[in-house]
């Protein structure tokens, strides 16, 4: 029974909502048809007024003035009320269905207007037809009470009945803003995150691809320069060459299988981040690209969390990757100190500070190199990106050149970092396959 009443209300809110002039039409005339036969009704014995046809032209107007209470509510219930206050005083019985369409006129003002305006406008009203009951003749059998009592109650019902709508729409329209604004903040989040997981996945492509193709570079000139005179160094050096294309492409791969969805079929099977755990793999690519690299570990190693151990192992690959591009030298040192509740990485080379080159490094990762760089066309990322990354779980880091020539790169990670350590675990861990 419930169910059918509420679709049929629904369906009648919407034939309203579409054709609001057509009932109010209907509203109107069932009005007019209720304050024409309280017009007609008298008190027992009594006689009713001579003016007929005053009752009905009184009626008419101020159903009239109800058509326009959507725009002018305050003038429809003005009008309204002076008609019955004029038929009250002419003799006519005060009914509810002679005060009608000034009770619909004033549940309207509660609905349309402010709480002021109907206290104003329906304490006014309320008090004229209260005297206008008190002095008529057509109730003189009946009490002074009763006279003013009556006409109280029955205007004070649709007053309460207005500002209980009124407060129903204020509250569904408050609803639905919190819900707009519930919708386009979770919107403007979803955007943040794109963005955070953009920059993220740019950071690995970057350290990816610069780190092995810079090796792959090294190797392919050194390869070249003894193609002639060592044939078998060169055999071996290829061979290094062929493994780093394919652990170039294998991580690559790994990378961008972040961009797919979980439930994608096709997506290949997850691998452990890489981290330092993978440094002699990284030492062995180095050394074949010519740079021989020392690596020295003080303190007593502990476990580290998965984005502090892929932080610190990208950080170390890019240092080296730098090294091996811009610095005119065949070393470099790695220290890796535990301390207290922080891991300690330290990358320096020996190369002298010529031409203001910070250590063989070019102007680029000088400028990367000052706190305050920003990134801007033509210059490199290398830097910059390493010290986002340590900024991610919390570490710090300092890059610049030696005083005693050369250039080093320091960095200050957490052991086990907070808040940021589920969003670089998450986002950094490659996604890993098959080597293609």
């Amino acid at each position: 029974m419930s169910t059918s009443l509420e679709r049929y209300t629904d369906r009648f809110e919407q034939y309203a909502d579409r054709y609001p002039h057509v009932i109010d039409v209907v509203l109107v005339l069932a009005l007019m048809g209720c304050a024409v036969l309280g017009s007609n009704l008298t008190l027992p014995g009594a006689q009713p007024p001579d003016q007929d046809k005053t009752a009905t032209v009184l009626m008419g107007v101020s159903c009239l003035a109800l058509l326009k209470y959507r725009s002018h509510p305050r003038t429809a219930v003005v009008v309204t009320a002076v008609c019955t206050v004029i038929a009250i005083v002419l003799g006519y019985l005060l009914t509810p269905l002679l005060l009608g369409p000034v009770m619909a006129a004033l549940y309207w003002l509660a609905t349309l207007t402010d709480r002021k305006t109907t206290r104003v406008f329906g304490g006014t009203i309320m008090a004229a037809l209260m005297v206008a009951s008190a002095v008529s003749d057509s109730m003189d059998r009946l009490s002074l009470v009763l006279r003013t009592i009556g006409p109280f109650f029955w205007l004070l019902l649709p007053l309460a009945a207005g500002n209980m709508t009124r407060l129903r729409r204020a509250y569904l329209a408050s609803v639905q803003a919190r819900a707009e604004h519930a919708e386009r903040t979770r919107e403007e989040e979803a955007r943040l995150r794109v963005t955070e997981e953009r920059m993220r996945i740019a950071r690995e492509l970057h350290d990816v691809v610069a780190h092995h193709m810079a090796l792959a570079n090294a190797q392919a000139g050194t390869a070249a320069h003894l193609v002639l005179t060592s044939p078998q160094q060169t055999k071996k050096i290829l061979t290094d060459l062929t493994g780093t294309t394919s652990s170039a492409l294998r991580e690559l791969k790994a990378t961008l299988g972040l961009l797919r969805q979980n439930g994608d079929p096709a997506s290949a099977s997850l691998e452990p981040s890489p981290g330092l755990a993978r440094l002699p793999e990284l030492v062995s690519a180095c050394a074949s690209a010519g740079l021989a690299v020392t690596v020295s570990t003080t303190g007593e190693p502990r476990r580290l969390s998965p984005g502090v151990d892929l932080t610190a192992f990208r950080i170390v690959q890019e240092a080296l990757t730098n090294v091996s591009k811009h610095a005119a030298v065949d070393s470099a040192r790695v220290r890796l100190a535990y301390s207290g509740s922080r891991l300690l990485i330290t990358v320096s080379n020996d190369g002298p500070d010529t031409n203001g080159t910070l250590g063989g490094i070019a102007g680029a990762e000088a400028a990367e190199a000052a706190e305050a760089a920003d990134a801007v066309p033509g210059r490199g990322f290398g830097v910059m990106g390493m010290r986002e990354r340590a900024r991610t779980i919390g570490g710090e880091l300092c890059a610049g050149p030696r005083p005693e020539g050369g250039f080093e790169v320091t960095t200050a990670l957490p052991l086990q970092p907070a808040a940021p350590e589920a969003a670089v675990g998450a986002t950094d861990a490659p996604a890993g396959g098959e080597e293609s």
